[in-house]
């Protein structure tokens, strides 16, 4: 029998909001903006420049909420300030802690009433690491992509973010971490979305966040993944970045990652493999693989051999992660010694295997769960349908035959180039 994910509690205040329910404000979030930005602002207004400074102070290293909190500016400003900008683009938040508290998983609704996820996970000091505190984020309001196992897919695509709601998941947990005396030490773009279709606003974020000016959080600390948008890692090589490239590999053989990752039916894995080859060969970071292991499916001696194949010689890290249960899926997580047996035949092929336990699977903290709770249940009928698909597109690329469905947004793919 397949294992039923763990009921969910809605939360207080929320109510679904599966799309936007009205305007978004225009006004733009005023952590988007450059500390030049914010001194050509004050100056068209006759302001000292140091005004500016008094405002990315209070953006990134206050713990306001509301303009009308910075006592460090004259009542005057503070208005004007109001008129012009918002301090913070999301507009409500709450957060449900698990696994004891070294969890956080937070849904944020945004002006226009679309909900999108971050994940604050909290690693205490050990032998030979120090304390960390990293933050999962999102950089699209839904997904296009498609992956059969992730939440998110569920939802559909809503729209892109803008940078500034991008970076006000950052500051809201780096308040929450304040109030504690504790710094963000990690941030990865792993949450809704593929963060290389909403590219343009997705450096705009990094460059704020590793702005000393502004969050100042080292390149090195920062992750983008992607699901295989060939042009924008193409993009990201050119640019030379120090950040970590991800890549939500998944599968190794053709037939099936065109199942899982329906991007694949464009760009194929060694395809996408070649261009995240080249990424570490200009940069000198060498690339993650992730891998949600899937009982029975893609956990199996042949997509082990499969994977140490294609990646032999290559500098790079493969994560395997057991799948969270998702309720439109007829699959489960691979049992931890399957996925133990795996990680040997791939380090056996001198490639780094790390294995990662789930994080919060009580409250379903895989990519969208939550926000999908929100947009409410899909009917029976429409599950049956979803599993029926996926059993039949499982068997077929078991038995090595590939897709013959287009792959999705391809228009908003290629515009990442």
């Amino acid at each position: 029998m397949t294992a039923q994910p763990p009921e969910i509690t809605p939360f207080f205040g929320l109510r679904p909001a599966p799309s936007a329910t009205r305007p978004r404000d225009p006004r733009p979030g005023v952590s988007g903006l450059s500390a030049e930005e914010l001194t050509a602002w004050a100056a068209e207004r006759g302001l000292p420049a140091y005004r500016a400074r008094q405002v990315l102070d209070a953006v990134w290293r206050g713990r306001q909420d509301d303009f009308a909190q910075v006592l460090t500016l004259p009542a005057a400003i503070r208005e004007q300030l109001a008129e012009a900008f918002r301090f913070d683009t999301l507009a409500e938040t709450e957060v449900r802690p698990t696994d004891g508290g070294l969890t956080e998983k937070a849904v944020h609704r945004l002006s226009d009433g679309l909900l999108i996820e971050s994940v604050l996970m909290h690693y205490p000091a050990r032998v030979g690491a120090r304390e960390r505190h990293t933050l999962c984020i999102s950089s699209q309001a839904g997904c296009a992509v498609g992956c059969p196992f992730c939440a998110t897919g569920e939802l559909g695509m809503e729209r892109d973010l803008e940078a500034a709601e991008i970076l006000d998941q950052v500051r809201h947990a780096q308040r929450r971490l304040a109030a504690a005396g504790k710094h963000l030490t990690n941030v990865v773009f792993m949450g809704m979305g593929e963060p290389l279709m909403n590219l343009d606003r997705v450096l705009e974020a990094i460059e704020a966040l590793n702005d000393p000016a502004r969050f100042g959080l080292g390149a090195r600390h920062i992750a983008v993944s992607t699901s295989g948008v060939v042009p924008g890692i193409r993009r990201l090589t050119a640019l030379g970045p120090q950040f970590t490239l991800a890549i939500s590999l998944h599968a190794a053989r053709n037939p099936l990652r065109d199942v899982l990752v329906p991007l694949n039916r464009r760009w194929p894995v060694e395809e996408v493999v070649a261009a995240a080859r080249e990424h570490a060969g200009a940069t000198g970071r060498r690339v993650t693989y992730e891998l949600t292991m899937i009982e029975g499916i893609n956990d199996t001696d042949a997509d082990a051999d499969a994977l140490a194949e294609l990646l032999r010689g290559d500098l790079a890290h493969v994560n395997l992660i057991p799948m969270n249960q998702v309720a439109h899926t007829p699959w489960t997580g691979s049992p931890i010694p399957v996925v133990e047996r795996f990680a040997d035949r791939v380090r056996a092929a001198g490639i780094a295997v790390t294995i990662r336990f789930n994080r919060g699977t009580e409250i379903g903290a895989a990519c969208g769960q939550l926000a999908a709770e929100h947009a409410g249940q899909p009917t029976p009928a429409v599950v049956k349908r979803r599993r029926e698909r996926i059993v039949a597109q499982s068997a077929a690329a078991l038995r090595g035959e590939r897709s013959s469905e287009p792959a999705p947004a391809l228009a908003a793919a290629e515009a990442a180039s």
